[in-house]
């Protein structure tokens, strides 16, 4: 699926048009998000999404035109809320949310929704770590060099998880072949779980995922419709959870922030964009026609 080169012109506004939805299903989801904006949660994975992919995590940024975007279309709607795999607090920094007038609806769900950052507030919300990130943090280092894999791959510290990146590796495909089997069974004994992603591959606790935290969410607003964007594999549970709220009478729209690594998304999605850049153009064509 992708989105459909016809677009259709708000007649109330002359600003630039909404894209068409390739499906019934996101075409009816949008028509719902645009009737009753004031129920509507727009959510949003970070990096990939709204933030381009680099080599090192810490130097992602939201891009330069997200934050004005989404300051014009968070108070037209009921929430905007972005659900990232990241801690709630880097994804708050990285995007620069923190303080920013119009932006008092947006929430962050960090850690898949185990953490909870409000803009309105400025509070952060979460429970205790997981004790097997603990020990995989003692063990991952010497891990890594027995299995012949330390070249090119390095870990990200995330608090709550631990993230293996493969993207500087000499042949990043080869690397994270090679470690995706083991580092499953190194979280498996202590009783964590592998997220896969693009060139990296996380080691994090179970129980929590976009989907979840994305549907509770959605339910505990009173949400009438939802839209959904995201890049990569970890966004592939909050896919299913909009395809389920659908069947349940919820209409969603489902936005791929498209890319040439996974291809999944975009199999999948009602509508696709090129890239942060295409994200937050959506965005604030969407925040134009409110």
């Amino acid at each position: 699926m992708g989105s459909q080169e016809s677009h259709e012109t708000n007649p109330n506004n002359a600003g630039p048009s909404l894209p068409t939805p390739a499906t019934p299903a996101g075409r009816d989801g949008l028509a719902a998000l645009l009737a009753h904006p004031e129920k509507a949660v727009i959510a949003l994975d970070f990096d990939g999404t709204l933030a381009p992919i680099v080599a090192d995590p810490e130097q992602a940024r939201a891009h330069p035109e997200a934050v004005p975007a989404l300051a014009a279309l968070a108070p037209k709607v009921a929430a905007v809320a972005v659900v990232t795999g990241r801690p709630a607090g880097v994804a708050v920094r990285h995007g620069g949310f923190a303080g920013v007038p119009g932006l008092e609806h947006l929430v962050v769900l960090g850690h898949y929704g185990a953490e909870r950052w409000e803009a309105a507030t400025g509070t952060l919300t979460a429970p205790a770590p997981h004790p097997g990130v603990a020990a995989v943090r003692a063990e991952l280092p010497g891990f890594l060099d027995r299995i012949g894999a330390w070249r090119g791959t390095w870990i990200e510290e995330k608090g709550r998880s631990l993230a293996v990146h493969t993207r500087r590796a000499d042949d990043p495909q080869a690397a994270y072949d090679l470690l995706r089997e083991p580092l499953t069974g190194l979280a498996a004994r202590h009783g964590l779980i592998v997220e896969p992603g693009r060139m990296v591959l996380e080691l994090r606790p179970p129980g929590m995922d976009k989907g979840v935290a994305l549907s509770d969410y959605v339910r505990g607003l009173g949400a009438t419709s939802v839209l959904y964007a995201g890049d990569d594999l970890g966004d592939l549970p909050a896919f299913a959870a909009i395809e389920k709220l659908r069947s349940n009478g919820v209409p969603g729209v489902l936005v791929c922030s498209g890319s040439t690594e996974v291809t999944e998304l975009s199999d999948r999605a009602d509508l696709v964009v090129e890239g942060p850049a295409g994200v937050v153009h959506l965005l604030g064509t969407l925040a134009a026609h409110l």
